[in-house]
């Protein structure tokens, strides 16, 4: 009779839903690979996994046979030669535009108001922020920036986002600036009227990247007299879509 597991696998605790348990497991063998790490042994993964080394190391057989994984001389696995060709063929196709414009489009469609993607350029006093991609909304009244446009980190809901989720910034503001910035942070994102232009609102939250770390952040605008507060659950909702897409 086979004995039941000890703990749930990572796999058993987020399996996909109507998908194949043994695929779940494999791929949290994959996953369990951290940026630092070059080799990892079995008691290894099956620690990171929480998965029996007897089933680790089946699943193991299979990712070497798919050239997915490598197994090395001292019997430590390495990530193997089809991950980079996998990752070449994702390069090439990948195209940022493609990522963030449909979601940007959807949020204005849901909401009427303009959408932008803000990427923080430059370090220390030269930092600024970068208005990569916008989608206008269809009112004929509406701000009038565009892709392409600098903008100050200082100022602004994309700026204050950017800012509040960058060590660089944290480490150079003073008390009462951290202080915004945990707020910020503890809220997951920032709503304001008038904070850059006196008749402009703003929404905006954090995009991540696949390591965590902020890679953007997504603004709805729109005049002052249009603001509506539930409009961040939307624009929360969109950025959640781009989470690990992009960097």
């Amino acid at each position: 009779m086979p004995r039941p597991a000890r703990t749930e696998s990572l796999a058993d605790h987020s399996a996909a839903a109507g998908g194949v348990a043994a695929v779940d497991r494999a791929l949290t063998l994959l996953a369990a690979f951290r940026e630092s790490d070059t080799a990892l042994g079995l008691a290894e993964l099956a620690q990171r996994t929480r998965l029996y080394k007897s089933t680790a190391l089946r699943l193991l057989a299979s990712l070497e046979h798919a050239g997915l994984l490598h197994k090395q001389a001292d019997g430590r696995y390495a990530l193997g030669a089809e991950i980079a060709r996998l990752h070449a063929v994702y390069a090439a196709a990948f195209s940022l535009d493609r990522v963030v414009l449909p979601v940007l489009q959807d949020l204005v469609r849901e909401t009427g108001e303009s959408a932008a993607y803000h990427v923080k350029q430059g370090q220390g006093a030269q930092a600024v922020r970068v208005c990569l991609f916008r989608v206008d909304s269809p009112h004929p009244v509406r701000d009038h920036i565009k892709a392409g446009d600098v903008l100050p980190l200082s100022r602004g809901t994309g700026g204050r986002v950017l800012s509040a989720w960058d060590p660089e910034r944290q480490a150079a503001a003073d008390a009462a600036e951290r202080a915004a910035f945990a707020a910020i942070r503890a809220a997951g994102g920032h709503a304001a009227v008038g904070d850059r232009l006196a008749d402009v609102a703003g929404i905006s939250v954090p995009v991540f990247d696949v390591r965590g770390a902020i890679a953007a952040a997504l603004t709805l605008t729109m005049p002052a007299h249009r603001y509506r507060a539930g409009y961040l659950a939307a624009v929360q909702r969109a950025a959640a879509r781009l989470h690990g897409q992009v960097g």
